[in-house]
């Protein structure tokens, strides 16, 4: 047997069978070997559900409640949105005419010269780590790569289509990793990269009209064909994974959603792919050592056709509790079933659950689109700071934790508008945070109309801003010790408030009310316990930053 096929039966079958407390799983494969699949650290995890299912949320995550998000690479450049890379090979799409406009026609000008273009020139790390932390924000994630594939740190891996080789020339991870570690920050990543197979596929098409119909576009080009161009030496095949056939209904844009769980007739990855990319997020782990890991995948990466999501869990979680003495680590992912909700964290993107959720999930969600816009700023469509907040408060009532993305400029800066939204939610977190940060559900989540209309799920999530908009008449509650949290989400007009969840005979708080105070200011306010509910007295003056008012009560 060859050194390949050793190495495929090793790795089905060993990281199941070898791992243990003292023996890797390629522990028996020689260093000319280990270069093509990386080893699963050791430990009390093995790569299958069931063992990945006595995982724990670790305290910090519970605890920290809000993070943000750098959600920047290569796709910011052209400042035209998210999922840019793919949808300028799409005819028609106004990205594709944008595309031509800006930098020409997709078969002389694709996306791996888009990345030629990208130098981030005005990137502050640390400036804008520190800001975020001002904010209030308890975490802060990086992109490791996107569906684009660029890796965006010194990539063992992906050695010539990485952020260091390529564009910038710089290690995006690590200069993020070391500004979150500066500001006592836990530093998270987000990997994109397992669906480039499919998700680049429109980087095969031609157009179908016009002076260039039938002309092909970028995507199957090889190292060869670069002879006397800047790329000369590199092969875009390694960027772009298009070497294979399409997956079915691959000329349908919206195909690529019904095959996100690499069924519905997607064309299957080699193992060669599937390799690569746990080898490149084996060795981002490895290098970078983050405290998590967002998969932007229907349950683990590359799930159910490989296993290769599962080796990457147990091996993240294998490695934070050798070095830090217990598991610290936290990994999400997306439209999880309740048993695989115990294997990782539930994450839900651009919308929230509807009900107190038994284990800790996530809310992902933007104040723009993914990847900057310029469109949105021009049309000064950003979400307000009260929409932020309000989310906030919602999610956190239902043991959630929010990660917001600030999207950043292809140079590295984020814009005024943005910058002024971020400072306001700080000014709102700085004096409130004491009713979001470290509490935990009550015994209810809420009350008001506005639960009444919320939208249910759909996908990955998507309910967001369908429901109706909260009003005094709405509340969420927090806990911390034997304080309860009352969070009116509006400030009363009339001057007073009706909790009916607090009134004399309530089963939730038959406990005597001795008090209530105006989180932001501290103040005492007067109150009334009656049937009907807890009427509280709201002072004549509104403090700064107002958009939600937490009552302490106790």
């Amino acid at each position: 047997m060859n050194r390949r096929k050793l190495l495929q039966s090793l790795a089905i079958g060993l990281p199941t069978l070898l791992l243990s407390n003292k023996i890797s799983a390629f522990s028996m494969i020689d260093d000319a070997t280990k270069e093509f699949v990386e080893q699963i650290l050791a430990g009390p995890f093995s790569p299958t559900w069931e063992s990945l299912s006595n995982y724990k949320t670790p305290e910090w995550f519970r605890d920290a409640k809000f993070g943000i998000w750098a959600h920047w690479g290569p796709q910011c450049q052209p400042e035209a949105g998210d999922w840019y890379a793919r949808n300028m090979y799409m005819e028609g799409n106004w990205k594709y005419k944008y595309h031509i406009e800006k930098y020409g026609h997709p078969s002389q000008f694709g996306f791996k010269d888009v990345i030629n273009t990208w130098k981030a020139e005005k990137w502050d790390p640390e400036a804008l780590v520190s800001l975020y932390k001002s904010a209030g924000a308890k975490y802060f994630m990086a992109l490791a790569n996107h569906h684009d594939n660029l890796d965006l740190y010194d990539s063992k891996y992906q050695k010539n289509w990485n952020s260091v080789k390529q564009g910038p020339k710089k290690d995006i991870v690590k200069g993020w990793a070391d500004a979150a570690k500066k500001h006592g920050l836990p530093f998270a990543v987000s990997v994109h990269a397992a669906h480039t197979w499919s998700w680049f596929e429109t980087a095969q098409r031609s157009d179908k009209t016009g002076p260039l119909a039938g002309v092909p576009y970028d995507g199957k080009l090889t190292k060869k064909d670069g002879k006397g161009k800047w790329w000369d030496g590199l092969d875009p095949q390694e960027l772009y994974a298009q070497n294979h056939p399409l997956s079915e209904n691959s000329g349908d844009d919206g195909s690529i959603h019904k095959q996100w769980n690499w069924g519905n007739g997607v064309n299957p990855p080699t193992k060669a792919y599937i390799d690569k990319f746990f080898n490149r997020t084996i060795d981002l782990i490895d290098k970078y050592h983050p405290d998590m890991i967002y998969f932007d995948d229907s349950q683990f990466p590359l799930w159910p056709i490989s296993d290769a999501g599962l080796r990457i869990a147990a091996h993240l979680y294998n490695k934070i509790i050798k070095e830090k003495g217990k598991l610290n680590a936290v990994i999400t992912g997306k439209i999880l079933t309740e048993e695989q909700r115990k294997a990782m964290v539930w994450d839900i993107e651009r919308g929230q659950s509807n009900s107190i959720e038994p284990l800790p999930w996530q809310t992902d969600t933007c104040i723009g689109d993914w990847h900057y816009d310029r469109g949105i700023y021009n049309r000064k469509a950003y979400k307000s700071p009260k929409t932020i907040i309000h989310t906030l408060i919602d999610v956190v009532s239902k043991n959630g934790n929010l990660m917001l993305n600030i999207p950043v400029r292809g140079d590295g800066s984020i814009d005024g508008l943005e910058r002024k939204i971020v400072e306001d939610i700080g000014i709102w977190m700085n004096a409130n945070g004491d009713s979001i940060y470290a509490t935990r559900p009550w015994k209810i989540f809420g009350e008001g109309p506005a639960q009444q209309q919320a939208a249910a799920l759909t996908a990955q999530g998507f309910n967001e801003g369908k429901g109706k908009p909260f009003s005094h008449e709405d509340i969420r509650f927090t806990t911390k010790g034997n304080t309860l949290f009352a969070t009116v989400m509006a400030w009363p007009t009339a001057g007073s408030v009706l909790i009916k969840s607090l009134g004399t005979g309530s089963s939730h708080y038959p406990e005597k009310i001795n008090g209530v105070q105006l989180v932001a200011t501290g103040q005492e306010l007067k109150f009334e316990r009656i049937a009907e509910g807890l009427k509280v007295y709201f002072p004549d003056v509104m403090p700064a930053a107002s958009y939600a008012n937490p009552l302490r009560i106790v």
